[in-house]
């Protein structure tokens, strides 16, 4: 039975990749549903997956997260995740459609939750902005802002894993610092005309084949400061590299709710890994998992995917060489890049 992947807002629900990629369930916003309404949406999907992992961005209204944390408690279920994610609209999409990729393999539901912090890693989401004078969800210098106030001006900005803003047409050669390895880009129009992801981004990060579009999500605009943005985000599109990545990493389990785990802290509680996991486990190192590192090197060329059925469906055999529970191959550095916060109600 797969975990079922909840998201707060149509924004967060992209095209499926392939036909095994399940749907993700939307919640209704709490101003068109009642508690009570809530309530019952959540027990449906708890009867029927058995766990539900819910994506929520940092920035959504409070309201969202409190019907959330509402919902939860009063049903005192231990079987309800929910990840927060820093990243910008249409990055976070592409993680909820990695997450409902590998909600179709052999995971728990505890280390899907957990992974989603680690896939934000490889996710490189920015815009092109026609100002960022009003942009306050990424360090903008004082030259920038004021710069944003002349017209005709256009910054390149990137999110993460590490923010950077680049004015276009400036002097110099400063580029956006991009992915070491093969990624597929997706764009989001908005209101600036502006083809730069294409022509710039598609040869400077060595893209894989050709760009995707998805309709800019309506929290964009809010996000970023304005509605004149071109939004993209490059991503890993291979479900065997994603679970490979996954699937390299130690395994813990949860000393509070029981739950598996990949990282320092539980996906589900929220509870950190005690002391006795040993400081390899908490995340201490400075370079990603060398689990990781091996996925990520088995990228392959541009035109070259690899066969689905490499991936193990829920309950098969792990293939791929997965990595045994006890090898010690932490996650990536919590430093390196913005992280997503798990929380959950206690």
């Amino acid at each position: 039975m797969p975990t079922a992947i909840a998201v707060t807002s149509t924004d967060l629900v992209l095209p499926p990749t392939d036909p095994q990629t399940p749907n993700a369930a939307v919640l209704p916003a709490p101003e068109t549903r009642s508690l009570d309404a809530s309530l019952a949406d959540m027990q449906q999907l708890l009867a029927r997956y058995g766990s539900v992992v819910v994506v929520c961005p940092t920035s959504a209204p409070a309201a969202v997260e409190r019907r959330l944390h509402a919902v939860r408690g009063l049903l005192e279920s231990d079987r309800i995740a929910l990840v927060r994610t820093d990243l910008p609209p249409l990055g976070a999409a592409v993680l909820v459609r990695q997450l409902r990729q590998l909600a179709a393999c052999d995971f728990s539901p505890g280390v899907l939750a957990s992974a989603a912090r680690l896939l934000a890693h490889y996710i490189y989401a920015g815009a092109v902005l026609g100002s960022v004078s009003r942009l306050d969800r990424v360090p903008v210098s004082l030259s920038s802002h004021l710069k944003g106030w002349l017209p005709g001006a256009h910054f390149a900005v990137l999110a993460g894993p590490t923010p950077q803003i680049v004015r276009l047409g400036g002097a110099g050669d400063q580029r956006l610092a991009g992915p070491e390895f093969a990624t597929q880009l997706l764009v989001a129009r908005g209101q600036l005309q502006t083809d730069w992801p294409t022509t710039a981004l598609v040869p400077a990060w060595q893209i894989q084949g050709p760009v995707q579009e998805a309709a800019l999500p309506e929290a964009s605009p809010g996000w970023w400061g304005t509605g004149k943005l071109v939004e993209f985000a490059a991503y890993l599109p291979d479900l065997p590299v994603l679970y490979q990545l996954v699937s390299s990493v130690r395994r813990e389990t949860c000393h509070w709710c029981g739950m598996e785990l990949i990282g320092d802290r539980c996906g589900f509680c929220a509870a950190p890994l005690t002391a006795l996991a040993g400081p390899a486990a908490l995340g201490g190192g400075t370079a990603p998992a060398h689990g990781a590192t091996q996925a990520l090197a088995a990228v392959p060329a541009r035109g070259m995917a690899p066969a689905l059925d490499a991936v193990p469906a829920r309950g098969a055999t792990r293939a791929l060489g997965a990595a045994p529970a006890h090898a010690a191959r932490p996650l990536p550095a919590p430093g390196s890049a913005p992280a997503i916060d798990p929380r959950t109600v206690p």
